[in-house]
């Protein structure tokens, strides 16, 4: 994996560069070049690419308000940040850089694909804000402790799950492990469960996952009643 300044130079992620990739990744017809002549607004823009750009740190996106896709993969970036004013966003791309900690998504809860693919990730967390999220890839990080599968189990909707290249994916109960603990997974590392293989799984895993059930209810009971008892008190 590549280390930060071995041979790039690191750029600044600034209004000059936005403007230069809007123009670029703009329509093309009679419209397009308009829009080029009168400026585009960044809020009318929803989807950017800023990929293979050397970009260190994520700024200046605070005006794409309406941003659904974004391209980051490719870069030098080392944190996410600067990501909280696109609420609309539903596809991130943040593979192929140097981040350590999964981070600064608190805001983007109608994501529904987020990639950090090939980074230097070790632990699965900071995602709870994403109640949307149906992908996520994760493979070639750092990530070496299965009990980050059970984190997942909270994702609903979660039906596809990229772990390979990390140091997990090398146990022999790697695979038998996520079809149990993540029963509305369909596809793991790009392929498709077999059905009959998540039957084993849970079968071989029944007793540890109706004891995680049963605790999982106690906590979401608790839950509900210190809602209720938050309800009576503003009523």
């Amino acid at each position: 994996m590549q280390r930060l300044y071995d041979s790039v130079e690191p750029r600044v992620m600034d209004e000059d560069m936005l403007k230069l990739a809007v123009g670029e990744q703009g329509p093309q017809e009679e419209a397009g070049q308009l829009a080029r002549q009168e400026g585009i607004l960044f809020k009318d823009v929803v989807s950017l690419r800023l990929d293979f750009q050397n970009i260190l740190r994520i700024d200046s996106l605070w005006q794409f308000e309406n941003l659904r896709k974004l391209q980051l993969d490719n870069n030098i970036i080392e944190k996410i940040e600067g990501l909280e004013h696109l609420v609309h966003l539903v596809w991130l791309d943040l593979s192929f850089n140097n981040i350590e900690a999964i981070e600064g998504l608190d805001t983007l809860v109608n994501l529904e694909d987020l990639s950090l693919f090939n980074n230097r990730i070790a632990k699965i967390d900071s995602l709870d804000a994403l109640v949307k999220l149906q992908v996520l890839s994760l493979g070639n990080n750092q990530i070496g402790n299965m009990m980050n599968i059970i984190y997942l189990r909270r994702f609903k909707d979660l039906r596809s799950l990229s772990l390979s290249g990390n140091p997990i994916a090398e146990s022999e109960d790697y695979k038998m492990f996520i079809y149990a603990y993540l029963p509305d997974l369909v596809y793991l590392d790009f392929r498709r469960i077999d059905d009959h293989m998540k039957e084993l799984a849970e079968s071989k895993h029944q007793y540890s996952i109706d004891e995680l059930k049963h605790r999982e209810n106690l906590i979401q009971a608790r839950l509900d009643d210190e809602l209720a008892r938050q309800v009576e008190l503003e009523k």
